[in-house]
């Protein structure tokens, strides 16, 4: 069983509603809480606008108890973190299809084995850099198909898109606004209308594309300052 701390994010499926608190399952063993307040800002007028029973949800574990009562969060989550988490669960599921494909029957045995050491996702992705505790578990010779698999099987890219404003007076504008244009390298930029640019980029890995484009956003506002244009992202 994966041990939780204050500020994981959990997936959770949600169980039932009871008055203004509504109770979810975060595995077959533990149950957590979520009081209205943490369910969304502002006033709800009606929890079932924001949570169903039997519908998955990514919360953030707010506090937990001596008795083990585990609080969460729902509103505490942004959209990024959600979507990574998502996308983690659905590529745990494969890691379980993936062993099943080399275990069979004995599939079950293993993911139980390894869920005693943490995350499964977890605990896969850190086997493809060193898969000796993957060894111990299923067997050098398992462990070896396994990893074959992963070494075949395509990553989903993500594909990461934001909009730029650019504008300016001076008489060099567009020598300017080339020299702005210039510091998006590897990306993909597409002119929109005047003054308005799309920044595209793939990546296979989300967490670092994101930040890729981020700090060129960075360096393009700070240049833009410094030149005296206009720069704003939508």
């Amino acid at each position: 069983m994966e041990r939780l701390e204050v500020g994981d994010l959990v997936l959770c499926i949600v169980d039932r509603i009871v008055g203004t608190v509504v109770f979810v399952r975060i595995d077959q063993d533990r149950e957590g809480s979520i009081v209205m307040s943490e369910i969304a800002p502002g006033r709800i007028r009606n929890l079932r606008d924001y949570v169903v029973p039997k519908k998955k949800i990514v919360c953030k574990v707010l506090r937990i108890s001596l008795q083990g009562n585990i609080e969460l969060s729902l509103r505490r989550v942004n959209q990024k973190e959600k979507k990574e988490v998502m996308e983690q669960d659905k590529q745990e599921k494969s890691y379980i299809s993936i062993l099943k494909s080399v275990l069979g029957n004995k599939t079950e045995e293993a993911v139980v084995e390894i869920s005693k050491q943490g995350k499964l996702y977890s605990f896969v992705e850190d086997a493809k850099i060193n898969p000796e505790a993957l060894e111990k578990i299923i067997g050098g010779e398992n462990s070896q198909k396994v990893m074959d698999i992963l070494k075949i099987q395509k990553k989903k890219k993500a594909f990461l898109k934001k909009e730029i404003n650019i504008t300016t007076i001076k008489p060099n504008g567009v020598s300017l606004i080339k020299k702005i244009l210039g510091i998006f390298e590897g990306i993909r930029i597409k002119y929109i209308s005047a003054g308005r640019y799309s920044l595209e980029l793939e990546s296979e890995d989300i967490k670092s594309a994101d930040k890729k484009i981020r700090n060129m956003i960075d360096n393009a506002e700070k240049e833009s300052k410094k030149l005296g244009i206009e720069f704003s992202v939508k």
